[in-house]
């Protein structure tokens, strides 16, 4: 099977971080088998990039013939319907769809309709969109790369202090949405407590690096207001290190049943409090055992499913496998 993957995120020597959950799908379906191209247009860098993947897409078309095209994220999704000589598979990734930025989720009603068959990614997504038909898989963890290992070398090799508690922040702080105010404020009143303890911020970090920093910490904390399923809330449950969030996207269901790992609301107190429970006490989860169902390699035989449905396959199948144990 020979399959175009169009997407505007997929990772770079300048952010490469950026997209890494649609690389490593992209790789896990390799891995089966699967002859895949990608065609990736960065519309962070210019919005020009948009209009500039329409020929790069054509061109892609009339160089290769493909089997089907799978798009990742409404934009891209609108370029990979372009044409209608291939089946087209989208995937949304959430946020797109919850409202941010706010003008792509009126975008995903319209579109939805316009493909043969659509991955959401939770079922808050698929049930926002009333999408009856969508499947719901999450994208999968690389239990390969993101395990545990012993928190002293860890941080030895991130260059972080020993013997001090360290609360874990992945993400850009500097988007509204991720509420790192939240952050900065549970931690003071987290230091009135542990006036050792430091936040640790990763952001833009090479990808092989976030599982160092992941065993180094004694805490992932999580505030967003909006999230479809955070890839670095299975890493971390990969790596066995407690996690403290807000109730967002999947994350309820992620961490459902996992001794160390807290839902909180969003009071900065409260965000506090669990963490001050996690750092008083370290010590690892037994989150890795409850995330098998989201291991890189069964999430692209989903997703293989997906794409022999689409042509015309047809599997008995469940559509909404998501977070069964």
């Amino acid at each position: 099977m020979r399959v175009l993957v169009v997407t505007n995120m997929y990772p770079t020597e300048d952010m490469p971080s950026f997209g890494t959950f649609v690389h490593d799908q992209v790789e896990s379906l390799r891995e089966l088998g699967v002859d895949v191209d990608v065609l990736y247009f960065n519309g962070r860098k210019s919005t020009w990039n948009y209009l500039w993947a329409f020929p790069r897409f054509w061109y892609r078309l009339l160089r290769r013939r493909y089997d089907l095209i799978h798009a990742h994220y409404v934009l891209a999704g609108v370029v990979a319907r372009a044409q209608w000589g291939y089946k087209v598979v989208l995937t949304h990734h959430g946020p797109e769809v919850l409202g941010q930025p706010p003008w792509q989720a009126p975008l995903c009603r319209i579109m939805t309709p316009l493909f043969d068959e659509v991955i959401h990614v939770t079922e808050e997504v698929r049930s926002t969109l009333g999408d009856a038909d969508g499947w719901v898989i999450p994208c999968g963890v690389d239990l390969k790369v993101f395990h545990p290992m012993p928190r002293s070398e860890a941080r030895e090799r991130a260059g972080l202090p020993q013997g001090v508690p360290l609360v874990l922040w992945a993400g850009d702080y500097w988007r509204p949405e991720k509420r790192f105010d939240l952050v900065e404020r549970s931690m003071e009143h987290v230091k009135t407590y542990l006036p050792e303890a430091e936040l640790v911020l990763l952001t833009g970090k090479p990808h092989d690096l976030v599982p160092i920093y992941m065993n180094a910490c004694d805490a992932l904390v999580l505030t967003s207001d909006l999230e479809g399923s955070p890839m670095v809330v299975k890493e971390a449950m990969a790596c066995n290190l407690p996690v403290v969030s807000v109730r967002v996207g999947d994350v309820p269901e992620v961490v459902s049943g996992t001794e160390g790992c807290y839902l909180v609301e969003r009071d900065p107190q409260l965000i506090a409090d669990a963490l001050v429970k996690v750092l008083v006490s370290p010590r690892r989860t037994n989150g890795r055992e409850h995330i098998g169902h989201l291991s890189r390699e069964h999430v692209a035989l989903q997703v293989l499913q997906v794409y022999r449905h689409a042509l015309g396959v047809r599997e008995t199948v469940e559509r909404y496998p998501v977070h069964e144990r």
